[in-house]
């Protein structure tokens, strides 16, 4: 592993940066967070200009329609995006982040064929339909039942937690096709089209006030047997890839966002007299520490998915580390809002310390308390980390 990039990635890093500088200004202004078509558009737009430039997928597969390209040079784009307030991949990042990447290590030649290039020019959005009701993160719990019938599995049971369902045409769904004690062995991971009989989509509403996830109601969805991923019963394995990269990988346009936080906090501690407390200064240096060793995690991980395919053990560390850092960032920064924090809008006056973020870091921290809960509790990591990681004997029943 070299953390140091090469004269070609930095040669890499200045056209992509002068690429962004030149197509920023001319996109739309971004739309209402509660207009979920308005937003599907404007991520799909985003998408396809990607594309038809040459960079969406920098890292998948040529023959999926990517670049080819290395995983570095696709952590120096994440990197110049965020410097350069890019858009997010929005309502896309289950497709380019999960199920994509997915298919292309575990999928047919056919699906790749199907699949890969919609997701990358932004034709199709995903969903996952992993979590249920009574399988959060015991996902091996789960109880929504595929039966197969002919060249069909008919599915029966509900989801929740789902991302983006309501503007979504696909849906990655792990579904029990084995006995109702198979657990990790009896799981498959399946392709379903949300547009398929028998499905029914209620939105939830977030304590932000969003709508971004929703229950499945799933009632006889008759799925080809050709749209599953991997063998009947292998779907736990196919999962650990897709959570390899959601944990792996996943997680670094959020790092590069916090770490852009943590530099105006700072600022913004300086400017309202805060930076004379010694603890603010020591809890402003320590998240600088632990960002600074994520990033470097992180580029260990890449390296390490540069030669294996799909990121290591060291993606799970960094998502534990990642998610309780990310909440103390969040709360220093309401902490340096002071009473101005109560606000979830910029505000200026005699109870306010001047003109403040209060609209991002009062969002940033509503949206914080889910780090330690999505994508796998701080405890379910702690666990894999001691018994996957470094070995050590599993709890006794």
């Amino acid at each position: 592993m070299d953390l140091r990039y090469t004269e070609e990635e930095e040669a890499f890093r200045l056209e992509i940066r002068a690429w962004l500088s030149a197509v920023l200004p001319s996109l739309p202004a971004k739309p209402a967070s509660t207009d979920w078509p308005a937003r599907r558009a404007y991520d799909t737009h985003w998408q396809r200009t990607l594309y038809e430039a040459g960079y969406a997928g920098i890292d998948w597969p040529v023959d999926g329609g990517g670049r080819g390209s290395s995983p570095v040079e696709q952590l120096i784009f994440k990197e110049e995006c965020e410097f350069a307030e890019a858009p997010y991949i929005g309502t896309g990042f289950v497709g380019l982040g999960h199920a994509g990447p997915t298919i292309i290590a575990e999928g047919t030649q056919a699906q790749k064929e199907r699949y890969l290039p919609a997701i990358l020019k932004g034709d199709e959005i995903w969903c996952q339909g992993f979590s249920e009701p009574g399988s959060g993160s015991d996902l091996a719990s789960l109880r929504t039942k595929a039966v197969r019938d002919g060249d069909e599995y008919v599915i029966n049971g509900s989801k929740i937690w789902t991302s983006h369902a309501e503007v979504a045409d696909y849906c990655e769904m792990l579904v029990r096709t084995g006995d109702d004690d198979s657990r990790h062995r009896g799981i498959s991971w399946l392709i379903v089209p949300m547009d398929t009989p028998g499905i029914e989509i209620r939105p939830l509403t977030t304590i932000g006030g969003s709508t971004e996830f929703a229950e499945l109601f799933l009632d006889d969805v008759r799925v080809p047997v050709a749209n599953r991923v991997g063998d009947e019963n292998d779907g736990w394995r196919v999962t650990m890839v897709t959570l390899s990269f959601e944990r792996g990988t996943g997680f670094v346009g959020d790092l590069l966002e916090s770490m852009r936080i943590l530099r105006s906090l700072t600022e913004l501690a300086k400017r309202t007299g805060l930076w004379g407390d010694p603890s603010i200064r020591r809890r402003i240096a320590s998240l600088t520490a632990a960002f600074d060793g994520l990033w470097a995690l992180t580029k260990r991980n890449v390296s390490e998915a540069a030669r294996l395919g799909v990121p290591g053990v060291g993606g799970v560390v960094f998502k534990l580390s990642y998610s309780e850092n990310g909440q103390a960032l969040c709360d220093l920064g309401l902490d340096l809002l002071e009473r101005s924090g109560l606000a979830a809008s910029s505000i200026a006056g005699a109870d306010s310390l001047g003109d403040l973020p209060n609209a991002e870091l009062v969002e940033a921290w509503i949206k914080g308390i889910s780090l330690t809960i999505a994508a796998g509790t701080s405890q379910i990591q702690r666990n894999i980390v001691a018994e996957r990681v470094l070995g050590l004997p599993k709890e006794p029943k």
